[in-house]
């Protein structure tokens, strides 16, 4: 049994909006996601770090989440993403995966488990995309969100899945890191960039905490593999 984790799929199968017009590694990039996934067993976990659909409502993005169910892993775990303009409340979501028979868990105001590891995560905020007031009060929301999920958290090993990265060349986010140090959290996977972009993050360890890049191009559409037990 093991996790795996992965970002951006963009899915578009319902809306023209197919991420192949950047070309590059984008193209062919669902039949990539399809070949990538044969790694991934029925009996793993999988945390999709945002970005999922282009579908601006649930009813519009139900080919995509039908293609995410499809794929390998007994266990899909979602986090919200800054193009997933479906997302919505806990409960309306909830109810739309249940009638439609899809088998995902939200990471959103919560911790989830993996064995005796504690997966946490918020979508995150990049404060210096927009100066003003409301990009520092959705800041302030996503720290709240983050802590609220470490605390649930309470004395386990916690992993932290963020669609933002908190940290990249030029940028960073003394909040969210602030909270990865003092709740010692030694993984956190993020996404968000892409093509030129990819060369702006940060990997490897800075305080205390490992960081890695899962956005899918990045990976190839092959989910990375955090742990197995």
């Amino acid at each position: 049994m093991a996790l795996y984790a992965i970002g951006d799929p963009h899915l578009s199968l319902n809306s023209p909006k197919s991420m192949e017009v950047f070309g590059g590694n984008w193209v062919g990039y669902v039949d990539k996601l399809l070949a990538g996934f044969q790694c991934v067993a029925p009996e793993d976990t999988v945390v999709f770090c945002g970005d999922l659909s282009w579908g601006m409502s649930l009813k519009e993005s139900l080919r995509d989440f039908a293609f995410l169910d499809a794929l390998p892993g007994g266990r899909k775990i979602l986090l919200k993403g800054n193009h997933d303009y479906w997302w919505t409340t806990a409960s309306k979501m909830n109810r739309f995966f249940q009638e439609n028979g899809f088998r995902f868990e939200l990471l959103h105001n919560n911790c989830l488990l993996y064995g005796d590891v504690a997966l946490c995560g918020t979508r995150g905020w990049f404060l210096d995309e927009e100066k003003g007031g409301h990009n520092e009060k959705m800041l302030r929301r996503e720290v709240i969100r983050l802590e609220t999920s470490l605390q649930a958290a309470g004395d386990r090993e916690k992993l932290v899945f963020l669609h933002y990265p908190p940290i990249y060349q030029g940028y960073r986010c003394p909040e969210i890191l602030e909270l990865l140090e003092r709740y010692q959290v030694r993984q956190c996977y993020f996404a968000h960039l892409h093509g030129p972009s990819i060369r702006l993050a940060v990997e490897g360890w800075h305080n205390g905490t490992r960081f890695s890049l899962i956005s899918a191009d990045h990976l190839n559409f092959v989910p990375k593999r955090i742990l197995e037990f």
